[in-house]
C-alpha cells in the first residue's frame, strides 16, 4: 500500500521522466514538490526500499516497473475524475485539477473500472491529456504544438500542455476550447506570434508562448 505522499512523488517522477532520458535529480523533484532536498532524499530512500524507484545518492532517481505502474494508475484516476467533474457535474476545465488531486487517491479498483465504463471509456481528459487504460498503457496521440503549424494550415484543438488556471481561463475567454477549428492566417517573423482564425469568423492574435502550449492535429481544409 502506498500513501498519498508516496503516490504524489511517483507521479511527479513519472512526469519528469517523460521530459528526459536522464536520471531525475533530487533538486528537480524538490522543486515540483516544493519540499527541501533533504526531505526528498528521505522519501526517495523509502520508495527505493519498497522497490518503487531506483535511487542512488548524487546519481538521481528512476521509477522501477512497479513504481511506473503505480504512477500510471494514479494518473488514470486523476484524469477519469476530471472527465467526470466536467462532463457530468458541469465544472469548468480550470476548476477540476485540485479536486481530482484529492479523488485520485481513492484506493478502489472496482470504483475506477465502473467510473471508466460509466464515462464511456474516454481516451482523453478535459485538457486533452491521454488516459492510461486499466492495464497502464498510455495512448499515443501524436498531437503537435500550434507553434509548429504553417500558414493556411487548418487544425483542430485537441489539448493543452499548460494547465494553470490563468492559462485555461485565457483560452476559454478567447474561444479556444477543445474541438475548436483553427486556421493560421499569419506568422510574425520577428517573434513567431500568430494571427489565427477560430471557427468561421473570429480572428485572434496569439503569442508564441501561448501557441507552444496549445496541442492540435491537422484536418482537411473546408
Amino acid at each position: 500500500m502506498t500513501s498519498f505522499t508516496e503516490e504524489n512523488y511517483l507521479k511527479i517522477i513519472y512526469k519528469l521522466s517523460a521530459e528526459t532520458d536522464n536520471e531525475i535529480s533530487t533538486n528537480a523533484v524538490a522543486e515540483l514538490t516544493q519540499t527541501k532536498a533533504a526531505s526528498v532524499t528521505d522519501m526517495l530512500r523509502k520508495l527505493s526500499e519498497k522497490q518503487l524507484v531506483s535511487y542512488q545518492k548524487y546519481q538521481g532517481v528512476r521509477l522501477t516497473e512497479k513504481g511506473e505502474k503505480v504512477a500510471l494508475m494514479v494518473i488514470r484516476k486523476h484524469r477519469l475524475w476530471e472527465v467526470f467533474l466536467v462532463n457530468k457535474l458541469g465544472f469548468n476545465w480550470d476548476e477540476v485539477h485540485e479536486i481530482a488531486e484529492e479523488l485520485e487517491h481513492i484506493n478502489s479498483d472496482e470504483l475506477v473500472q465502473r467510473l471508466d465504463e460509466f464515462l464511456g471509456f474516454p481516451q482523453c481528459d478535459p485538457h486533452g491529456d491521454p488516459i492510461p487504460n486499466r492495464h497502464g498503457l498510455m495512448p499515443e496521440l501524436g498531437y503537435k504544438n500550434l507553434s509548429e503549424i504553417t500558414v493556411n494550415q487548418q487544425v483542430v484543438m485537441m489539448g493543452v500542455a499548460q494547465h494553470s488556471t490563468n492559462f485555461l481561463q485565457y483560452l476559454a475567454k478567447i474561444g479556444l476550447n477543445l474541438g475548436a477549428k483553427i486556421k493560421i492566417i499569419e506568422i510574425n517573423d520577428f517573434d513567431k506570434s500568430l494571427t489565427i482564425k477560430i471557427g468561421v469568423k473570429k480572428e485572434c492574435f496569439l503569442s508564441n508562448e501561448v501557441a507552444k502550449n496549445v496541442l492540435v492535429k491537422a484536418i482537411k481544409m473546408d
